[in-house]
């Protein structure tokens, strides 16, 4: 090996050293995991954005008055679908703050709905109703589940970026603070649409399409 090979590789050994010690390898490790996090708390976002149409054609068979709900929550499932909210937007506090929003809209957008379902007793017999009362309640579990583990990954990332002598590393390699939930929007975005329904009477027949 060259004079200029040994050297090369002398160096790069030097930097991979110092940057483990300044904390480098610790950053990447913890914003890969809380773009993992992210990734899972999309997934369920997902999911309940999915059942929505199916829940909204069930309902739209049996419901007759108060129609403006169902009008409400199918443009509140169309906002969630623009308002997108990637990984590398998580360190922008404005970005976060729109998706909270958007998604906080159409969890109040899905209890005003199920709210409304009470005054349709055959509605609430309908075994595809309650498949998707099902669905969407262990939806919103998973959603609780995995929004928890991000606010952890986010507060570790946080703190170690904050740091010394990491914050010295994050901020030559442009690692930022990312924005967490909001205290503010927390309780709205967090809780679970009422979707327990009393047990009145047998099976009803849905209505002809």
């Amino acid at each position: 090996m060259t004079i200029t090979r040994w050297l090369g590789a002398g160096l790069l050994a030097l930097m991979t050293t110092l940057l483990s010690g300044c904390g480098y390898n610790a950053i990447q490790a913890a914003d890969e995991q809380v773009k993992a996090s992210w990734s899972q708390v999309l997934n369920q976002y997902q999911r309940r954005a999915d059942l929505v149409p199916r829940l909204v054609k069930v309902v739209d068979a049996y419901m007759t008055h108060e129609r403006q709900v169902l009008v409400e929550v199918t443009e509140a499932r169309a906002k969630v679908g623009r308002v997108q909210l990637t990984a590398d937007q998580l360190d922008d506090p404005a970005a976060v703050q729109r998706f909270q929003q958007a998604q906080g809209e159409l969890s109040s957008a899905l209890s005003r709905l199920l709210v409304v379902t009470e005054n349709y007793p055959q509605l609430k017999a309908e075994g595809l109703f309650r498949d998707l009362q099902t669905e969407l309640a262990g939806t919103e579990n998973r959603l609780a589940v995995e929004r928890e583990r991000y606010v952890r990954s986010v507060q570790a990332y946080n703190v170690l970026v904050r740091q010394f002598p990491e914050v010295i590393t994050a901020k030559i390699f442009g690692y930022a603070p990312k924005a967490n939930f909001g205290v503010d929007n927390e309780a709205e975005i967090t809780r679970a649409p009422e979707v327990k329904f009393s047990n009145e009477g047998g099976s009803a027949p849905r209505p002809a399409q």
